[in-house]
């Protein structure tokens, strides 16, 4: 019989903690956030507005100020 993937997500999530401590279990978790929104339309707004030369412009270090 096939396991739910509710139990595989428990059984996972109990062998992490089991190998890398509560603390470490949420570290490693953590690096899978999955984000929301939709990236391409947000980027299309700033993107679709900005000059290849204001690119450029902002690419470049600032010079440092003494």
């Amino acid at each position: 019989m096939q396991r739910t993937l509710d139990e595989v997500r428990r059984d996972g999530f109990e062998a992490l903690r089991q190998h890398l401590g509560k603390a470490d279990m949420i570290r490693f978790l953590q690096q899978f956030e999955t984000g929301y929104g939709d990236y391409s339309k947000g980027r299309h707004q700033w993107v679709d507005h900005i000059s290849l030369e204001e690119v450029q412009r902002l690419s470049k270090p600032e010079p440092q100020q003494q």
